[in-house]
C-alpha cells in the first residue's frame, strides 16, 4: 500500500494516484470544515479537493507530511470562506462587533463539555490564533504537533512551545474541571 506521500508525488504524472487520499483524507477534512464552519462544509470540502489536486505539484515530502499538506490546504480554503463572508457581510459586521476573519463566535457554540463550556470558550477565544489552531488541529483533527506547525506555517519548536502555552493557559482557567484531555500530555 502506496504512502500518502507516495500517492501525492505521483499523482503529478499519474492522475489516478490522486484518488486514494481523497478516500482516506475526506472524513477528516470534513470534520474540520464541519466544526469551523458547518453550514457550508460539503463546499468547503470540495474546494479544498480541487485546489489541492490542482496545486499537487508544489507538494514536497521535505517539508512535512502529505496529510499536513491537505490540512494546509483546508486551512487556507477556510480562510479565504471567512473573507468571503466578511466582504459579503461588509461594514454591517464590523459595527455588529464580529470578529474579521476567524468567526471563532460559531465555532464555540459547538463545544461538547457543557460545564466547563463558557469558561472554555473564553479562554479559548483569548488566545492568540495560531495557539488556538494548533490547539484545535491536535485536539480535534488528531494532528501532530509537527503535522500542526506545518499546516500553520511554523517551525515545529515553536508549535510545540506555543501549543504548550496554550495548553496550560487552558488547564489554568479550567482548574479542577479540565476535562482528562487537557490534563494529559498530547503533544
Amino acid at each position: 500500500m502506496a504512502t500518502d506521500e507516495e500517492l501525492l508525488t505521483r499523482s503529478v504524472t499519474d492522475a489516478s494516484a490522486f484518488e486514494p487520499l481523497v478516500e482516506r483524507h475526506s472524513r477528516a477534512l470534513h470534520g474540520y470544515f464541519a466544526r469551523r464552519a458547518p453550514e457550508a462544509a460539503d463546499d468547503l470540502l470540495a474546494e479544498a479537493w480541487l485546489r489541492a489536486y490542482a496545486g499537487r505539484h508544489t507538494y514536497q515530502a521535505s517539508r512535512g507530511p502529505a496529510r499536513a499538506w491537505l490540512f494546509g490546504v483546508a486551512r487556507n480554503v477556510l480562510a479565504a470562506h471567512w473573507r468571503g463572508r466578511e466582504r459579503a457581510l461588509g461594514s454591517v459586521a464590523v459595527l455588529a462587533g464580529e470578529p474579521s476573519s476567524d468567526p471563532w463566535h460559531a465555532v464555540d457554540q459547538r463545544l461538547d463539555a457543557a460545564a466547563v463550556a463558557p469558561l472554555m470558550r473564553q479562554t479559548l477565544a483569548e488566545l492568540p490564533a495560531v495557539e488556538r489552531e494548533l490547539l484545535l488541529l491536535v485536539a480535534w483533527e488528531q494532528l501532530s504537533p509537527t503535522e500542526a506547525a506545518t499546516v500553520v506555517g511554523i517551525p515545529a519548536g515553536t508549535a510545540r512551545s506555543r501549543l504548550y502555552r496554550a495548553r496550560t493557559r487552558l488547564r489554568t482557567a479550567l482548574g479542577p474541571a479540565a476535562p482528562l484531555s487537557l490534563t494529559g500530555d498530547l503533544s
